[in-house]
């Protein structure tokens, strides 16, 4: 039976010293270029956000279990599967958006990694409603974000059928 409910680290994937999260980071900020001859995941996630400014050490300061927090449009450009799977490799079980570009939307839904749709998060973010590294339970079929440290609960977008049918099989080929 899988797991709907999650408890770890959030990290705020956020510019330099704000409070703001990063717009728009693309598949190549995600997983550069650069690593695609790499085809073995669990040697995919040293790599992490190694082409993104102030989170070059994210693949050496992530644990198992931790829930990644990003901005607008996160996983924007190619079709690179690499940039779900380098997260997947990490240990990484949910990651959290205002939005996803589309293609990664697609790509981590297929194969089965859990993402969802939050918001608020720019405005929880920067409001210190939720910083950087406070323990949280997310519930993907309620779709909600609790900061463990507060007690504050916030709405997220839940799981769809589709989406819940994909992630009990691993993966769409499953279906």
């Amino acid at each position: 039976m899988k797991e709907y409910e999650f408890q770890g680290r959030a990290w705020t994937i956020t510019e330099n010293g704000t409070g703001t999260l990063v717009p728009d980071v693309d598949t190549d900020q995600i997983f550069h270029n650069a690593y695609l001859h790499i085809t073995d995941i669990d040697k995919m996630g040293q790599y992490t956000f190694d082409n993104l400014e102030g989170w070059k050490d994210f693949s050496k300061k992530a644990e198992p279990g931790d829930i990644v927090i990003a901005g607008s449009n996160f996983g924007a450009g190619s079709s690179r599967q690499q940039a779900v799977d380098c997260f997947r490799a990490l240990g990484v079980k949910v990651i959290i958006a205002v939005s996803f570009g589309a293609i990664y939307k697609r790509n981590a839904i297929n194969s089965g990694f859990p993402i969802l749709i939050f918001e608020d998060a720019e405005k929880m973010v920067a409001g210190n409603k939720i910083q950087n590294l406070n323990k949280v339970k997310v519930d993907l079929l309620k779709g909600e974000l609790v900061n463990l440290e507060t007690g504050e609960s916030f709405g997220l977008t839940p799981f769809s059928k589709v989406q819940k049918d994909i992630y009990e099989s691993d993966t769409l080929l499953n279906i």
